[in-house]
């Protein structure tokens, strides 16, 4: 009788240590399996498609600071081109000048009230003339903010009569606002100004 409550003692102890690793074990796959949920949720919020010709591609997200130079530059690009890209028609005007201030503050805006009220924009329209503008450099210092920037391109003027190609700089200073449809790198260009606007060389058609 003493042998067989041995024996159901020693059962019990065995069933016990087995309930207490089955729980352990239990317990760190629970503990692995919500870990890896949780690491999958993170990895999942940082991936993004994007639809270009009609394909979704993936992409990863980043912290903005990672991208401020990459962002900035196009920024500063988007908009020259956008107010200088014209061509002789007054709804592309309009539709490019009006998309370039969304970008800029009151300076860009002065900019073109001048050159509206010089008669500059109804020059192109009279004269057929279309012109372009290609960045050459485009230089971003995050150092201090606002960020200061230079721009450097041509600026390709085409007449009936001659092709124009004009050395273009100017400098501003970008500081950080809502992203929106009108902008949406988040940036607003100030204290815009032109540096060099001068002929580089003409040429006969």
């Amino acid at each position: 009788m003493f042998r067989q409550m041995k024996n159901i003692d020693t059962a019990f102890r065995h069933m016990r240590v087995f309930s207490m690793l089955f729980l352990l074990v239990c317990a760190g796959v629970t503990v692995f399996a919500i870990y890896s949920a949780k690491k999958m949720v993170a990895a999942s919020q940082n991936r993004i498609y994007v639809l270009a010709n009609d394909k979704a591609i993936e992409a990863f997200a980043r912290e903005r600071r990672d991208n401020i130079p990459v962002e900035a530059k196009d920024h500063v690009k988007m908009f020259h081109q956008y107010f200088f890209s014209l061509d002789p028609d007054n709804k592309v005007i309009q539709s490019n000048i009006t998309k370039a201030l969304y970008l800029a503050d009151a300076s860009a805006k002065r900019q073109y009230d001048m050159l509206r009220e010089n008669g500059y924009y109804q020059d192109l329209i009279a004269g057929n003339i279309s012109q372009t503008i290609e960045a050459d450099s485009i230089i971003i210092s995050t150092d201090s903010y606002p960020f200061y920037f230079t721009y450097k391109g041509k600026l390709t003027i085409v007449r009936p009569s001659t092709i124009v190609t004009r050395s273009m700089i100017t400098e501003g200073y970008l500081r950080n606002v809502s992203r929106s449809d009108n902008n949406p790198h988040g940036f607003l260009i100030e204290k815009w100004r032109t540096l060099e606007n001068r002929d580089l060389k003409s040429v006969n058609r």
